[in-house]
């Protein structure tokens, strides 16, 4: 049996929230399953362990200069074209788009699973997906993904980068994918002090090439931690995952690194200053952080500059021990 998933949201958090759904379909029956995703979601970089997953198709869709391969009804054939090869038996669409129910039929697949037609609005990413699941494969599936890694890439990058367990690594996820999600460098560094004068600490900065994202590295850079910190902006993601799973811990932006660190098993305090809480607390391993004065978070709170170091420090704290 070939069973394909379709999974077109955008970026790695999202697919890092749909693995325990692909993984309990593979597990229903038995076979690996094939995704269609987009680049941007680099499944390539990280799920090449994954056992639940064979192909790993690429949309090309959704690009700002519509320019796509898979863009349009030329597109669409395209896309028809590419994945009547597979001979796929079941298709599981997670979206609400009559466009890849169009696809799926003309594609020769005859066991279509799918959202709802026609009702995208206010669907909430997690329990629409759980719903969906229940409904079409009779599964209770509980929202926590897990990336699997090689377990000699884990050691041979604690050898490399001296990670012993004299000092507590701690993942700092300072990028963020938009100006209002990156906590300033002054919140870090006053977290940095209060956890330097209880432990012994070593600390990874996670961030992408950004001007404001390295505005924030260089900053944290030129201080007294400079000799503590290790940049990984050079890093890929194959070479980032096995340092994020030594990590003790992780404090991240609401990013690719909370995800990320969370689905390795990482305990991963999240800073949540301008998106919906649900993105920083949906696996059992993520502790968010609002901000001061707020009693939730969501699009439009802007708080970056009301997340308080001292409750990171406190959450951390308590943690640890």
């Amino acid at each position: 049996m070939r069973i394909l998933a379709v999974q077109n949201r955008m970026g790695i958090g999202d697919m890092i929230i749909f693995l325990p759904f692909i993984e309990a379909i593979s597990k229903k029956f038995s076979v690996p399953v094939s995704i269609l995703v987009k680049e941007n979601s680099k499944a390539v970089q990280f799920l090449d362990n994954n056992k639940y997953i064979d192909k790993i198709i690429t949309l090309d869709r959704g690009n700002k200069d519509k320019s796509g391969l898979h863009d349009g009804i030329v597109g669409s054939f395209n896309l028809i074209k590419n994945i009547k090869k597979y001979n796929f038996d079941k298709i599981f669409i997670f979206n609400s788009s009559l466009r890849f129910n169009f696809i799926a039929k003309i594609a020769g697949i005859k066991d279509i699973h799918q959202y709802p037609l026609f009702k995208k609005k206010q669907q909430h990413i997690i329990n629409t997906a759980i719903e969906f699941i229940n409904k079409e494969i009779n599964l209770e599936v509980k929202s926590d993904p897990k990336i699997l890694i090689n377990e000699q890439s884990v050691k041979n990058s604690k050898l490399k980068y001296k990670m012993n367990d004299g000092k507590i690594n701690i993942l700092l996820g300072i990028g963020g994918s938009g100006p209002t999600k990156r906590i300033p460098a002054k919140t870090f560094l006053n977290f940095m002090n209060l956890a330097t004068q209880s432990y012994k600490c070593k600390f990874f900065l996670a961030t992408g090439k950004n001007i404001d994202e390295q505005k924030i590295l260089k900053e944290i850079l030129n201080t007294k931690f400079r000799d503590q910190c290790y940049a990984l902006d050079n890093f890929n993601l194959n070479e980032i995952l096995p340092i994020i799973k030594n990590c003790k811990i992780s404090i991240c932006n609401d990013s690719s690194f909370c995800h990320l660190s969370s689905a390795l098993e990482i305990p991963t305090i999240v800073l949540m200053a301008d998106a919906p809480l649900m993105y920083g607390s949906y696996s059992p391993r993520m502790h968010p952080i609002i901000p001061d004065g707020e009693t939730f978070v969501t699009h439009g709170t802007n708080g970056k500059n009301k997340i308080n170091s001292k409750k990171i420090f406190e959450k951390f704290d308590k943690i640890l021990n």
